[in-house]
């Protein structure tokens, strides 16, 4: 379905500097918790290209992606886009961990916790 390309392609880089300079208020949240090694001692990468996508944040070590969700992926076709698009990494051995925006105002001990449990589980194997 779709070619596998080299991470951070050079065709991207203008949309991914545009996506860390322009990131919702959630992702900026959700960054502060990540970076510097905070969670687990693990590294985190924002707005990282694998092939024809964009991840939200990405840790290479442990090939693991998150993804915020906000409204846009609840209408039209973007439920397949993301189911397509999660297929894709998964084929890449990329593990995709999605949220919902609002998780970050509500729950973001919830949402760390979560986060922190699939980089232990994925320590472990």
């Amino acid at each position: 379905m779709f070619k596998t390309n080299k991470n951070n392609r050079k065709d991207t880089l203008e949309l991914r500097r545009s996506l860390r300079k322009n990131s919702t208020a959630e992702e900026a949240v959700l960054w502060k918790m990540l970076k510097s090694k905070q969670i687990e001692n693990t590294g985190w990468r924002r707005q990282f290209s694998v092939g024809p996508f964009v991840l939200d944040f990405y840790c290479p070590t442990l090939k693991l992606a998150i993804e915020l969700d906000g409204n846009n992926h609840f209408v039209g076709g973007s439920y397949e886009y993301d189911e397509s698009r999660t297929k894709f990494l998964n084929g890449e051995g990329i593990h995709v961990l999605r949220f919902e925006n609002y998780l970050i105002w509500e729950s973001i001990d919830s949402v760390v916790e979560i986060i922190r449990k699939e980089i232990l589980n994925r320590i472990e194997n």
